[in-house]
């Protein structure tokens, strides 16, 4: 999903890390219990990294606010972008989306629930090319974990939770929502802006839940501008 992003941070002298969660992308599925953010602070760790900049969306969001917070001395500087959280109960509207999925889901419908998907996060300014790209990541990740839940085996496999404080958070904060999302992250990213000290919150009105992907020519200069240095 960075695939209009990775290039541009480049040229702009990062470092870029992209990794895929267990089951997502060409991560296979889990085969034991973990944590997606003991993930990703054991993939820097192999890779020598000591101090990074984290950029999450979605669930992305939510990893890299765990992260975050587990480990304030990792995280420079953190961009979270209609993030997901388990630290703030569902609206109705969220919960209504969840319920669907899993009927479509549970009705062997994996085109409908991936249809289903693409019409409740990707907004109005994504191109015909940016919703079928989309639907093709969410088709293989339900593929991927549909293979895993039949699969015998990695049946005690799955996420594991920390407790952990968004006011351990040190690292200079943005939290970005999209008026056209659901109303669910939006409501998360108010609760992200005041529980992570000195974030500054941001507000796309032209955004649905995946900005990097609807726009990139309007989203690519946010990005390098929240990450610059004030």
């Amino acid at each position: 999903m960075w695939e209009p992003q990775w290039q541009l941070l480049q040229d702009a002298g990062y470092r870029v890390i992209r990794c895929d969660f267990r089951g997502y992308g060409e991560s296979p599925a889990p085969t034991e219990p973990f944590n997606a953010a003991d993930d990703v602070i054991a993939l820097l760790d192999h890779l020598g990294v000591q101090t990074a900049t984290v950029i999450g969306s979605s669930y992305g969001g939510r990893v890299a606010q765990e992260v975050a917070a587990r480990w304030p001395d990792r995280v420079s500087t953190l961009l979270l972008l209609c993030a997901a959280t388990r630290l703030h109960p569902p609206t109705d509207a969220i919960r209504a989306f969840g319920q669907r999925e899993d009927e479509l889901l549970e009705a062997g419908d994996v085109d409908g629930a991936t249809q289903l998907n693409v019409d409740t996060f990707v907004g109005p300014a994504a191109s015909p090319e940016t919703r079928a790209f989309v639907a093709e990541m969410q088709r293989q990740a339900f593929e991927i974990q549909i293979a895993a839940d039949n699969d015998e085996s990695a049946a005690d496999a799955g996420p594991v939770d920390h407790d952990f404080d968004l006011a351990a958070i040190t690292a200079r904060t943005t939290v970005v929502s999209g008026d056209l999302d659901v109303d669910y992250f939006q409501s998360i990213a108010d609760f992200l802006a005041t529980s992570i000290a000195g974030a500054l919150r941001v507000e796309l009105p032209w955004a649905g839940h995946l900005p990097t992907l609807e726009d990139p020519a309007r989203a690519n200069p946010l990005i390098l501008q929240w990450l610059s240095p004030a």
